[in-house]
């Protein structure tokens, strides 16, 4: 009887312990959600001021200081960018033509170069891995002279092909990177598995390794257009025909106005413009997105 009595006051004292406890946490949770929604707001209000800032007139978006409401609708500096010298859609297929093209070089480089790192014993395999990631430790400014002199000894200078060779040089260490921490994170049994059934190297990467490292996959796919689209530097060294110019260099001609001032309404309309793509492919993207980033950052 003494034990039941005892454990009766327990008993009652449990959920009241625990609304204390959840009582304690809800002031934390608020504070998170608050610090939360600062952040998105910070983040957001850029993007918020373009846009209100595209579409006013263009006088309007010119006036100092600035109103950041526009007075009336008026969708003149996207038509100025639409129709600007050989047009949008110049720039943009141009754009997405050296992402594609940078895309497809560093996943059939990175693949095979991440999955031989990981799961071949090869001498010297940390030395050449570290060799690898070297150039991420060099500014590829200090490389754009060299490269330009001897892609026009060969033809390339000025084309589109051999822009998205350099963006693939900029990009492929961190995706070889990227791609042997996702090979590493697989379980030995599953490629020892295949061996036992007469797969070979091959096929054990084609059909076992490559659904498993979708996330990587991704996740190079992802970076290495958005590092290819908003890239300038390098475009505005390499090409000087006009109707092969990409987005950015667009966004830069566009924002010439008269006399030497800058036409801040066409030059946020070009930004918003540039904008979506990147957030388009990121949405559609996003689930294999994070995952790919957690399995190669955490083994």
């Amino acid at each position: 009887m003494t034990a039941f009595a005892d454990a009766a006051p327990t008993a009652a004292a449990g959920p009241r312990n625990k609304s204390r406890v959840v009582g304690e946490s809800r002031p934390i949770a608020y504070l998170v959600g608050a610090i939360c929604i600062a952040i998105i707001t910070i983040m957001l209000m850029p993007i918020v001021l373009s846009v209100l800032a595209s579409i006013k007139p263009p006088s309007e978006a010119q006036q100092s200081p600035p109103s950041y409401l526009p007075s009336t609708l008026s969708f003149d500096n996207y038509v100025k960018v639409f129709e600007y010298q050989a047009g949008l859609l110049t720039y943009v297929s141009n754009s997405l033509l050296v992402a594609g093209i940078t895309i497809v070089l560093c996943l059939a480089l990175s693949i095979p170069a991440g999955y031989g790192l990981a799961r071949f014993k090869i001498w010297g395999k940390e030395v050449w891995f570290i060799l690898l990631l070297a150039p991420l430790m060099i500014p590829y400014q200090a490389l754009l002279t060299p490269l330009y002199l001897s892609f026009a000894k060969v033809g390339l200078a000025n084309s589109h092909l051999g822009l998205a060779i350099v963006h693939t040089v900029l990009q492929l260490p961190f995706s070889i990177y990227l791609m042997r921490n996702s090979f590493e994170s697989i379980p030995r049994e599953l490629e020892e598995a295949a061996k036992v059934d007469g797969s070979s190297s091959f096929q054990t990467l084609l059909k076992i390794f490559l659904p498993l490292v979708l996330p990587g996959i991704v996740t190079v796919t992802l970076f290495a257009f958005i590092a290819s689209w908003n890239e300038f530097l390098t475009a505005l060294i390499f090409m000087n025909n006009e109707d092969s110019f990409t987005v950015p260099i667009l966004l830069v001609s566009v924002r010439a106005g008269r006399l030497g001032a800058v036409d801040w309404g066409a030059l946020q309309a070009g930004v918003v413009i540039s904008i979506l793509p990147c957030v388009l492919i990121y949405l559609l993207l996003q689930k294999y997105y994070v995952a790919g980033f957690l399995n190669g950052a955490v083994k």
